[in-house]
């Protein structure tokens, strides 16, 4: 079993004693969701830890999502709970590039690929992805490489 698996397990264990029904559900669904990435395929299979970490950046992608569509529908408290949820799952995530580590990855990239115009975006693109991989948001890394060359 994987570190990051069993981490969860552990996690559900402790957040279950604790009667902490928020983290519980939160890391029970994501327990599922990586159980169902594992059995998915003509075989099953057993996850890495950067597999289990894609299924939990997927869930947590799925969180922000929810919360935006419930705040435009009006129910902010489901939308809290969601953004709660998100922050439970942020924890197992490795902390994020800021906009300013960002723009220098994006920038070297540019140098080095020496693109201009939006054009060469797929260039730049395939030299940032492997960089930032995990750590920014690919739409986040489509606006840099959007903004920088433009």
């Amino acid at each position: 079993m994987t570190t990051l698996k069993a981490q969860l397990q552990e996690d559900l264990t402790a957040a279950i004693k604790d009667r902490d029904e928020l983290r519980s559900s939160t890391i029970r669904l994501t327990l599922s969701a990586v159980t169902s990435e594992e059995v998915a395929g003509k075989e099953k299979r057993e996850l890495s830890d950067a597999d289990v970490l894609k299924v939990i950046t997927r869930e947590a992608k799925k969180r922000r999502e929810a919360a935006e569509a419930f705040e435009q529908g009006g129910r902010a408290d489901q939308a809290a709970r969601e953004r709660a949820e998100g922050e439970v799952l942020a924890s197992y995530l490795p902390k994020q590039l800021s906009d300013e580590e960002l723009a220098a990855i994006v920038a070297a990239a540019v140098a080095e690929s020496g693109a201009s115009g939006p054009q060469a975006m797929g260039a730049v693109m395939k030299l940032v992805k492997p960089k930032v991989d995990g750590l920014a948001e690919g739409g986040r890394v489509a606006a840099a490489v959007k903004a920088a060359l433009a």
